[in-house]
């Protein structure tokens, strides 16, 4: 997911399984491994299948696209966007527990939390998103979506108390210093010897996407106001943006190098791509 997210899916959604094998052989992933995600991942409805001869290309389903670009966004986009004290409140009450449970689950790759038993809460939630998840699970109509803004000089002081419970910022933290321990020795050397080679460049982005992605779907991108300043995910940001700029043109040109389509090689990267981090 990491690599169909980061690199592919800027370059058209589309490998062949063959290249995309090679390219993850070096991180230590044999074909069999390689061909059970991918299975699943079509099974789940991330990826579809085309067959050109003997050679299976796998391509990004519109059902999948809106999934990464849900999850890439928080990945590349902005770190704390800005806050006017409003939160997004959703009563859930109507629900059955079964729904409850699955709606709280895809809510929380949101950034929701549970606030009590039938609400759900965020302080700047993406209203778009909310709206679509509340749609493709049919209960638009069963839940109620609602504003509220924090009331007296107090409130600000007391919810950052309670904010670091409810969405567990302690363990957040501990992954984001994991994440620092791991690659700032990294940057330092990228400053001072340069970038690697194509491969080295392709396979340091892939694996600090990948741990970099896993920690921020479970961050739930609260405004600086409830946070600490000295909140390691911001300097977790700093790290992977300025490592990221350093490898990510080596990077495209060994997908370019290695990467085939139905059509041929890959094309060139959208628009979006260049847009990440704020520009690159």
């Amino acid at each position: 997911m990491s690599i169909y997210g980061d690199a592919i899916e800027p370059r058209g959604g589309s490998v062949w399984l063959g290249s995309l094998i090679n390219i993850l052989e070096p991180l230590g992933l044999n074909q069999r491994l390689v061909r059970t995600s991918i299975f699943r991942l079509t099974q789940d409805g991330w990826l579809c299948a085309t067959q050109v001869g003997r050679r299976s290309y796998y391509q990004i389903t519109e059902g999948g696209l809106r999934r990464f670009h849900l999850a890439f966004k928080r990945v590349y986009g902005e770190l704390h966007p800005k806050w006017q004290g409003e939160w997004d409140l959703l009563i859930t009450s109507a629900l059955d527990q079964e729904m409850r449970i699955t709606l709280k689950k895809e809510l929380s790759w949101q950034g929701f939390s549970s606030l009590s038993s039938g609400v759900l809460a965020h302080p700047n939630c993406d209203e778009g998103e909310l709206q679509n998840t509340l749609k493709d699970l049919g209960i638009a109509k069963d839940t109620i979506h609602m504003k509220s803004r924090l009331q007296g000089d107090s409130a600000i002081s007391t919810l950052k108390e309670q904010v670091s419970d409810w969405w567990d910022l302690q363990q957040l933290t501990c992954e984001y210093q994991s994440f620092l321990a791991t690659f700032t020795p990294i940057l330092a050397q990228l400053k001072r010897e340069g970038a690697p080679d194509v491969q080295r460049c392709f396979s340091l982005r892939t694996l600090m996407i990948h741990q970099y992605r896993r920690i921020l779907l479970k961050d739930p991108h609260l405004p600086q106001e409830l946070l600490s300043t000295e909140w390691a995910g911001n300097a977790a940001r700093q790290i992977c943006q300025a490592i990221y700029l350093y490898v990510y043109e080596p990077a495209e040109v060994y997908l370019t190098q290695t990467q085939e389509t139905a059509t041929g090689k890959l094309p060139d990267a959208n628009e979006r791509f260049y847009q990440r981090f704020g520009g690159i």
